[in-house]
């Protein structure tokens, strides 16, 4: 093992590199004792033993963690979940809170924290936007797929005449990468503070805990009010930038390379319609995999593990 300096940087191998190290020079030690005195060469043969079956077993652990902090920094254990109305007015706004609700409901199912950051409300309560924190073993893995366009078709309850409306609301999962490949310059960005408030005056903040961000040379702004002081606001808004930030780069980078990826379900491209709701016929089709389940309430309150399977099953099979 020829990179023991590295591993002492990283906190959750240092203690094993240290005690690695030390064995190596134990055993640099124990050689040379056994050259200078002959008799001693039976001893220094079973420390050797002991050093090796010490080292070895340090190797084994030290992989395993390499290996699982790959693992979660390609499928972190937290995301950012945007949702907002589309096409559809009142109706989508509508249709975006029921999707909001749906992936809270999932979360806890999982045992998951779910956090509401920021939320923009119409009149009759819909969401117009809606910005939450999702912590959790697997959430990255299990919810990556659910970036794009979801459709429903259903009559509202404020249709008197039973007509049938086509809206869309937008998902994006960014995970929460610790490794960043894009860095944003402080002179970038724009800070704004306000009062945090929820509709209809409730939980309303007299301190200006609420921060909005802005990366101006994108235009993206973010506001978060989840958290009770402006410092952990302006973490929680800056986080947000950055995830939109790598998406938008990782988008670049599937669009260019489009032609030569066998998995087309992950490309995370927001624009695409990848669901349909249909409440009248109780079916859910995701256009991706060409599949249906019924039951959609069940489905909305949270019951998506079929679904969720299904996409990572396909997923897993394309790029085998």
């Amino acid at each position: 093992m020829d990179n023991i300096e590295e591993l002492k940087k990283n906190p959750k191998t240092s203690y094993l590199a240290t005690r690695y190290g030390e064995l190596i020079r134990e055993e640099g030690e124990i050689l040379a004792m056994a050259k200078n005195d002959a008799s001693l060469q039976s001893l220094a043969d079973e420390d050797q033993k002991r050093i090796e079956s010490e080292k070895l077993a340090i190797e084994k652990q030290i992989t395993e963690i390499l290996e699982g902090e790959k693992e979660e920094e390609e499928f972190p254990n937290e995301i950012v979940l945007e949702i907002r109305g589309g096409t559809g007015g009142e109706e989508a706004a509508i249709f975006a809170k029921d999707l909001a609700l749906m992936y809270q409901r999932y979360a806890e199912k999982e045992g998951w924290r779910f956090v509401k950051m920021s939320e923009s409300l119409t009149d009759l309560y819909g969401v117009k936007e809606g910005v939450y924190e999702i912590k959790g073993k697997d959430v990255y893995k299990r919810l990556r797929f659910e970036t794009g366009v979801h459709r429903i078709q259903r009559v509202p309850e404020t249709e008197k005449s039973g007509r049938v409306h086509t809206s869309t609301a937008s998902v994006v999962i960014l995970p929460i990468r610790k490794k960043l490949s894009v860095e944003i310059n402080p002179a970038d960005l724009e800070i704004e503070f306000s009062r945090s408030g929820g509709k209809g005056g409730q939980n309303v903040n007299k301190v200006e805990t609420a921060v909005r961000l802005t990366h101006k040379p994108t235009g993206l702004t973010v506001r978060a009010t989840s958290e009770r002081s402006q410092h952990a606001n302006r973490e929680r808004a800056l986080e947000i930038i950055q995830a939109r930030l790598e998406a938008m780069h990782e988008e670049e980078d599937a669009k260019k390379f489009a032609s030569n990826r066998k998995n087309q379900i992950g490309t995370g491209d927001r624009s695409e319609k990848i669901r349909t709701y249909n409440i009248l016929q109780d079916r859910i089709t995701d256009h991706r995999i060409k599949e249906s389940w019924h039951n959609i309430s069940t489905i909305f309150d949270g019951k998506l593990d079929e679904i969720l399977n299904s996409l990572a099953e396909k997923s897993e099979s394309n790029e085998s």
